[in-house]
């Protein structure tokens, strides 16, 4: 997963290099705005990407690794140096003459080159103090960058995970089932481990697999170099000399000078110490890069631009003058040619550790005391460039004489209170650029209200007009649906009227019929009734007769029967007694037997009762010993139950402060929108207003447009009534003359026509 992650971030870092979409460039970089590409209970990897401003990119990765815990073996593929921050470890590493192991400890610095293989294991520790690694790769040393995807480094099982099963097979010379039973699940790249003591090292085919990757030809080989390990020194950064100490604090820095394992790199280290209330000088280095990582304190930090300090340039490098505070675990780049210091608060150090570019011999340029390079430059053309007077310039380069170490009482404490103010003006700056921006969005959407309401008018009078026409047509075509809907409600209740009165005589001539049916019926079934009843009587009197006949025929016989019957009742009382003795009998042996059984059944009971006894002594000692194991289970529950309760009373805390902002943000929203709603509302109580005016005044001139044709039509019918009239009293004097009919027909037609149109 960490390859992959890595691999992502390079592609896109390395497409970057090539000057498309390459990141903006920050001075500062917060602990916060780390990524993560690992993370689990034995440690994680934190990373960050800067650039120096001159298209230099560089990635840093910050390695924890808990007590007893393995970062994976890697392979390299650009140059890695590494300062430990914190705990001990040991460093093993592939090289020419086997592998080798170095023993790292808090303020080591060690190099390894691209194409080595390494691993990282941290030792046990009784304060469990975590091994922490700072590590700068050199990806502007990478060959040919705009084609490289695979990251800075690859974990070793990427290297064979993706060969076929019978490849490895010829390669390792093992069978197939031993390459089916590796699981090919990758680990997280840091993992808890513990070596085991006085176990023999045995060959088997995973050697094969390391063998292949550093280069060995036999099992024979690794073990022999393993013999022949070398120890290489480490530089520890605190027990060397600094360059520079005095009571202000202390700095040194790490070259190929003082460190061989350098020579190659382009990178050295530095460290800088400063005590409370101090500073380290105003400098700029002239061919080096600065990254530095804060690990203990808090400070100000004040880069200068060398040119163009309005920010001119474009937004992708842009120059400007920076003040920022820095705390322990922030990061923060330095470009060369930019003057900057560093300050620490008056109530507490400031430490910072950090790499530095060496592709020259950089020598750091000071601003001030004996050392300042103004020192340099002749007292009249400082006087010119400064455009001040010769005492000035003189008081400016003889007052100070330290360079490096300075005392600073309270500038750190000026510096963030200068800093909070810009912060606190583009603030405000900004919530006026707001305001302005919401003014002017208002005004647009005023402006903009105004012709959506135009255009609504307008609509809404189409739409008027058309309802007009349409509820006219829809009149009419209601009309004529109504009477046809009339005429067909008369014609249907027409039908409805002859239908139940034909049915309403079909049911009465229904009814007659079966009444006079059942009339004929009733008096059939009375005479049938009679009829059967007296045949019934003729046949008792017949069956009396012949059984008064058959008694008188069968008395003997019937005697004799009674007697046998008789007889055989006395033989069956007498059966009984005898089978109620054997009975009896059967039931003494039964009850005989039925008391063994119970003798024995109690006796099975008593021993099942003993067996159960012992059985619950046992059930009761297992009872009590998962009470004691759940008593201690529910007091490391309730101690973890407590642990969380009290980070969920944090984010509780946190949560209801977010929430308390998110009411206040609600609530200024919803007055804001509560406004607006009553100005929509005003403003369409106007417009509804407004329209109703106009369907007033429209009402009205229908009304008058009404009036004036009735009034037309009154005046043309009183006319024609009139020309009526005259015609009739010329008609009774005397016939017209064919001529003059002819012209009044024609006159009247063209009236006629007139009226009509």
């Amino acid at each position: 997963m960490a390859s992959t992650l890595l691999a992502t971030i390079y592609l896109w870092s390395l497409v970057a290099i090539n000057g498309k979409d390459f990141p903006s460039f920050g001075p500062l970089v917060t602990r916060e705005s780390r990524r993560t590409l690992v993370t689990t209970d034995s440690g994680m990897i934190t990373a960050v990407d800067v650039h120096d401003g001159y298209k230099g990119l560089y990635h840093l990765q910050f390695i924890t690794m808990e007590p007893s815990s393995l970062f994976l073996p890697v392979l390299l593929h650009t140059d890695i140096l590494f300062y430990v921050q914190t705990g001990t470890g040991t460093v093993s590493y592939t090289a020419e003459d086997g592998t080798t192991r170095v023993d790292v400890k808090h303020g080591d610095i060690y190099r390894l080159e691209e194409g080595t293989i390494f691993y990282v294991r941290s030792h046990p520790d009784p304060m469990r103090e975590k091994l922490r690694i700072n590590a700068i790769f050199d990806t502007n040393n990478m060959e040919n960058p705009s084609e490289s995807f695979v990251g800075a480094y690859s974990n070793i099982s990427d290297l064979i995970r993706g060969f076929d099963d019978k490849v490895l097979e010829m390669s390792f010379a093992v069978s197939e089932e031993i390459i089916h039973s590796i699981e090919w699940v990758k680990p997280p790249s840091i993992i808890p481990f513990t070596p085991k003591k006085n176990e023999s090292r045995k060959h088997n085919w995973k050697e094969g697999i390391f063998e292949a990757l550093v280069g060995f030809q036999s099992p024979t080989d690794i073990v022999n170099k393993k013999k022949k390990m070398t120890k290489t020194k480490t530089f520890n950064i605190y027990s060397a000399s600094p360059d520079v100490e005095n009571y202000n604090g202390w700095s040194i820095a790490v070259t190929k000078k003082e460190f061989r394992s350098l020579r190659g790199s382009q990178f050295g280290v530095f460290m800088v110490n400063l005590t409370k209330g101090s500073m380290m000088g105003p400098h700029w280095n002239p061919t080096a890069m600065e990254i530095a990582v804060v690990i203990e304190g808090q400070g100000m930090v004040q880069v200068v631009c060398p040119s163009k300090p309005s920010g001119e340039g474009g937004e992708t490098f842009r120059c400007q003058n920076t003040k920022f505070r820095v705390k322990e675990g922030d990061l923060f780049v330095v470009p060369r040619y930019h003057p900057m210091v560093q300050i620490s608060f008056n109530n507490n150090s400031f430490v910072f550790v950090g790499f530095s570019t060496m592709v020259k011999k950089n020598y750091p340029q000071f601003l001030v005391g004996e050392r300042s390079v103004l020192q340099t430059i002749e007292r009249e053309i400082l006087e010119v460039s400064f455009n001040s007077s010769n005492t000035t310039i003189e008081t400016l380069l003889t007052s100070q004489r330290e360079s490096i170490m300075l005392a600073c009482t309270s500038c750190a404490e000026e510096l963030e209170r200068k800093v909070e103010e810009i912060e606190r003006q583009k603030r405000e700056e900004a919530r006026r650029e707001e305001e302005e921006e919401a003014k002017k969005r208002e005004k647009e959407e005023a402006r903009k209200r105004k012709e959506e309401e135009a255009r609504r008018e307008e609509e809404e009078g189409e739409a008027r007009r058309r309802e007009e026409e349409e509820a006219r047509k829809m009149q009419e075509k209601e009309a004529r649906r109504e009477e046809e809907e009339a005429r067909r409600r008369e014609e249907e209740e027409a039908r409805k009227r002859e239908e139940e009165e034909a049915k309403r005589r079909e049911e009465e001539e229904e009814a007659r019929r079966r009444q006079k049916e059942e009339a004929v019926r009733r008096e059939e079934e009375e005479a049938k009734k009679r009829k059967e009843g007296e045949e019934e009587e003729a046949k008792k009197r017949k069956e009396r007769e012949k059984e008064e006949a058959k008694k008188k025929e069968e008395a003997p016989t019937r005697r004799r029967e009674e007697e046998e019957e008789a007889r055989r009742r006395q033989e069956k009382e007498a059966a009984p007694r005898k089978r109620e003795e054997e009975e009896a009998r059967k039931r003494e042996e039964e009850e005989a037997k039925r008391r063994e059984e119970e003798e024995a059944r109690k006796e099975e009971e008593e021993n099942e009762r003993r067996e159960e006894h012992e059985e619950a002594g046992k059930r009761e000692k297992e009872v009590k010993k998962r009470k004691e194991e759940e008593a201690r289970r529910r007091e490391e529950e309730e101690a973890r139950k407590e642990e969380e309760e009290a980070e969920r009373r944090e984010k509780e805390e946190v949560r209801e402060k977010e929430e308390k902002e998110a009411k206040r943000r609600i609530k200024e929203e919803a007055r804001r929108k509560e406004k607006m709603r009553k100005r929509e509302e005003e403003e369409a109580e106007k417009r509804e207003e407004e329209v109703r005016r106009r369907e007033k005044e429209e009402a009205k001139r229908r009304e008058g447009e009404e009036a004036r044709k009735r009034e037309k039509k009154r005046a043309r019918k009183k006319d024609v009534e009139e020309e009526a009239r005259k015609r009739e009293e010329e008609g009774g004097g005397k016939e017209e003359e064919p001529s003059n009919r002819k012209r009044r027909g024609g006159k009247e037609g063209r009236k006629g026509g007139e009226e009509q149109g």
